[in-house]
């Protein structure tokens, strides 16, 4: 999503979303019928097995279609028309190929105007003809960012998509090719009762390349007043209409009426109209300086910043207190003291005369904006604050950045007093590195990686902090291709980092994407805990809702390739240990499809000659063999599966294993009889048994 977000607010970063739960594993009973556009559903959580995965999509979401039934602004700062809705509204209606690419600046609402011109026709289609269409949004998630396949567009009947690329559209290496793509598969919507709306950069979109590309583009050259979307979701989203006169422009003398009349101008985004919105609903009337307190917050503390550093110009000792203030909020004073020392690289004072000169260190902290309760030091008194400490700093004092990042790596290391606070340090920062779309700031943060500290809540939280900026509107570009970088480094704490990030929200956004990352990590050379959470976050994925067919097609291809990732991620995903819901889709299929059959006895055969996966195919193995015996899966197509794996790989190690079984090893009863059977259907002569079954 870019900053159009529907004249949004800047999220807070989320917590670490919770794992997808699977479906449930008992009684085993799966449905299967047929489906025009694939070979075979499964009805157990619609299921749909296709050849080509399409991207991802998503409805939009309900608070954006309040913005356009409710609070729609279509006028600008002197009050002309914005008719950039209605222009791209036309041409999805209009006789051309229903495709409306709209194009400009940052913040001029194009996200909004896209969504609103959906609305608008899909209205005009429900008048028509009684239906209305699908809003839906598709997720950019391409192989290849640089080079969209748009053969993977979805193309469903009755449904009006949206497909913002404005952050990656300048790294297309061939804009041209891909907007006639585009043009053409918007044609092909077209005839299904369908349309494509674009949000696009600036400069990019090719519109000299053919009447074709000009003839679809909608330039926003306007940008909603923000002062009347503010007005508007005051009144009509958030319900106080009595709080409008906060925004009264009249005068009085050459002061505005209204207490945040002052904060929007002619250059304001449509964004900062629905935050100050936000703020002013929440204003707590019962709370004395509550007003005020969303004034300052919505001005990013502006006034109170300047203050500080001003009254420190002088003093780089307070300015030191109020950095290490930010940082430690909610550390005790001794700490934040001591950290601000470190960030000065100077030794404690000695002298006395000097320790006994100037105000106390209360005082100190108090004049830099920190409020001391005891021993504690906090700024979380003005929510914002800190972050705005950071903006100034990092635009002001742009020789600090390196020191400035060093002494966090310091503070933040084992038995440090940041150590501990990780987690808001590295919201911080990763807010700072989105404001100011700075990589090194993210670099910094995946150091924290191999510092020492490698608990699985240090892990946890330096993947939410990467989630965060790898779905960043500038930023998460080249934040997803250090995801990618990361994911081939040897470190095993690196790479088990990357696999959590996969395993997150991350995969919902960018699956196809998680997928490549998790493949370079299950190609470690050996098992480690890289390769066990890649292999964790692989059955996660495949059990959320539609993601099965898109893990299953692009596993079928690392096996072509013959790399160990393929038959560890095989491997895994047909595990039933931890759920056996996907075996049981995936047999219930192959029960159906004599091509998925084929094509688990291929990746059998692929595992099996692969002796480096051989302890994994015998776990495997067992574990088949347990479901079967539970009643988890079908008996005889498990059966039917392995007959003919066993017919063409007797000689493996881990097949041998099971039908001839070891010298001095117990076998549970569920492989015994799985091994008989296999011996009365084998397609085998009994000679090829020998003589003896080893069997305890």
């Amino acid at each position: 999503m870019t900053d159009e977000a529907t004249y949004g607010l800047a999220a807070p970063i989320p917590d670490p979303p919770a794992t997808a739960p699977g479906p449930p594993s008992a009684p085993f009973r799966v449905e299967v019928r047929d489906n025009d556009r694939s070979r075979i559903i499964v009805a157990a959580g619609s299921v749909t097995l296709t050849e080509k995965p399409l991207l991802p999509v998503v409805d939009i979401s309900e608070a954006e279609l309040r913005v356009v039934r409710l609070a729609w602004v279509q006028l600008g700062p002197q009050g002309e028309s914005v008719p950039t809705a209605a222009d791209a509204a036309a041409l999805l209606g209009g006789d051309g190929p229903g495709l409306a690419v709209i194009a400009g600046p940052a913040d001029h609402g194009k996200r909004t105007a896209g969504i609103k011109a959906m609305w608008d026709t899909a209205r005009s289609v429900q008048a028509a003809t009684g239906k209305s269409l699908a809003l839906r949004e598709i997720r950019p998630d391409w192989d290849t960012p640089d080079s969209p396949d748009t053969s993977v567009l979805p193309d469903a009947a009755g449904t009006a998509y949206l497909l913002d690329v404005a952050a990656e559209i300048g790294s297309w290496k061939s804009p041209g090719r891909i907007a006639e793509a585009l043009v053409a598969h918007a044609e092909a919507l077209r005839r299904v009762g369908s349309c494509l709306v674009v949000i696009a950069d600036e400069r990019t979109w090719p519109e000299g390349s053919s009447g074709t590309l000009t003839r679809v583009l909608v330039r926003a050259k306007t940008r909603p007043s923000s002062h009347r979307v503010a007005e508007k979701h005051l009144e009509l989203l958030h319900r106080r209409p009595d709080r409008i006169r906060w925004l009264n422009t009249a005068t009085v003398g050459s002061d505005p009426i209204g207490e945040a009349a002052h904060l929007l101008t002619e250059s304001s985004s449509p964004a900062d109209g629905a935050r100050l919105a936000a703020m002013l609903s929440d204003v707590d009337d019962e709370v004395p300086g509550s007003l005020q307190t969303a004034l300052d917050s919505f001005q990013e503390w502006h006034t109170e910043v300047d203050a500080a550093f001003k009254a420190t110009q002088d003093n780089p000792d307070d300015r030191a207190l109020l950095i290490a203030s930010v940082f430690l909020s909610g550390s005790d004073v001794l700490s934040v003291q001591e950290a601000a020392r470190t960030l000065l690289d100077e030794p404690q004072e000695t002298k006395v005369r000097t320790i006994l000169t100037g105000p106390d260190l209360t005082t100190r902290l108090t004049q830099v904006g920190a409020q001391v309760e005891g021993r504690t030091v906090s700024v979380d008194y003005r929510p914002g604050y800190a972050r705005a400490v950071l903006l100034h700093l990092w635009k002001q004092r742009a020789d600090i950045h390196r020191p400035l990042l060093n002494w966090v790596d310091a503070i933040t290391s084992p038995k440090q007093p940041g150590a501990g606070r990780l987690g808001s340090i590295g919201d911080l920062l990763v807010h700072l590195a989105i404001a100011e779309n700075d990589i090194r700031v993210i670099e910094q943060i995946h150091a924290w990686t191999g510092s020492g500290h490698d608990s699985e809540e240090h892990r946890g939280l330096i993947a939410r902090v990467l989630t965060v900026a790898a779905e960043a509107d500038s930023l998460g570009a080249a934040v997803r291709a250090r995801l990618l970088d990361w994911a081939q480094d040897e470190s095993d704490a690196v790479a088990t980092v990357v696999a959590l990030v996969c395993a997150g929200q991350f995969a919902d956004r960018y699956p196809r994407q998680a997928l490549v990352r998790l493949r370079h990590i299950l190609n470690r050379p050996s098992v480690d805990r890289a390769v066990r959470t890649a292999q964790e976050a692989l059955r996660d994925i495949a059990t959320r809702d539609g993601q099965l067919p898109r893990v299953w097609s692009t596993i079928r291809k690392w096996l072509a390739n013959k790399q160990v990732a393929g038959h560890r991620a095989f491997l895994s995903l047909l595990d039933p240990r931890a759920d056996p819901y996907v075996l049981q889709v995936m047999l219930t299929a192959a029960e159906r499809d004599e091509e998925i059959k084929g094509a688990l006895i291929a990746g059998w055969s692929a595992a099996l000659v692969d002796e480096r996966v051989d302890a994994e195919c015998r776990e495997l193995l067992t574990a088949w063999a347990r479901a079967r015996a539970v009643g988890q899966v079908p008996e005889a197509v498990v059966t039917g599966i392995l007959d003919q794996v066993v017919v063409e790989h007797l000689s493996t190690t881990p097949i041998s294993a099971l039908i001839f079984g070891e010298p001095g090893v117990a076998y549970e009863e569920s492989v015994i009889e799985l091994r008989k059977d296999l011996r009365r259907s084998s397609q085998l002569p009994e000679s090829a048994f020998g003589d003896e079954l080893l069997e305890p």
